[in-house]
């Protein structure tokens, strides 16, 4: 039986970085779900690699076709950014392995309607001043510095991540990003157990 494996965390804990090296990472055989997005493509990101990126319009035909399996959507200092997961690609979990990466709300809904079962949680931890520092420092290097966005962004992680909300949603088992390499050795050992379950 195949299982989506769902990378998440904060921002500026390192989810990307670690999802492209999963991905990349031959002995887990890992497909990738890729999730959409409304916001403007960011300075390194391309088109159906980290987001598909898309427009209200096309967001309006896929909702109406009832393809849509979750929808967030964010008040930013930019305007309403709307991020989601479609049904729109063939998910084969009766062959294959599968990862995505996204948020809590995200997770909880991607586990609600492939199962519990289906869907393991690989939740990413920094501490709050190292996350920062991160976000500050890839800001800088964006062709046009959205830093109002950044703080909006972390400042709503304390909410969209309380420890209440991580608890009721049974995340126990965390991967702490100090060193990215441990932190991908640590995750990979325990995708590779939970493939064997």
């Amino acid at each position: 039986m195949g299982k989506i494996f769902y990378v998440f965390g904060k921002s500026s804990t390192g989810k990307d970085t670690i999802y492209r090296n999963l991905m990349e990472n031959k002995a887990l055989r890992l497909r990738p779900i890729v999730p959409y997005t409304t916001r403007p493509v960011r300075a390194g990101e391309t088109p159906g690699v980290e987001y598909h990126f898309t427009d209200e319009a096309e967001l309006a035909v896929m909702e109406a076709a009832g393809k849509v399996i979750e929808l967030r959507a964010y008040e930013t200092v930019h305007g309403i950014w709307k991020y989601f997961t479609a049904d729109g690609e063939h998910v084969d979990l009766a062959h294959y392995h599968y990862a995505m990466i996204g948020v809590l709300d995200s997770f909880l809904a991607i586990r609600k309607y492939y199962g519990e079962d289906r869907v393991v949680p690989i939740y990413i931890e920094v501490e709050d001043g190292e996350r920062l520092q991160r976000a500050l420092d890839r800001e800088r290097s964006q062709e046009k510095p959205r830093y109002a966005e950044l703080c909006r962004r972390f400042l709503a992680d304390s909410n969209d991540f309380a420890e209440e909300k991580l608890l009721k949603a049974g995340i126990r088992q965390r991967f702490e990003n100090r060193e990215l390499f441990v932190c991908i050795g640590e995750i990979t050992t325990y995708i590779l157990e939970q493939m064997e379950m």
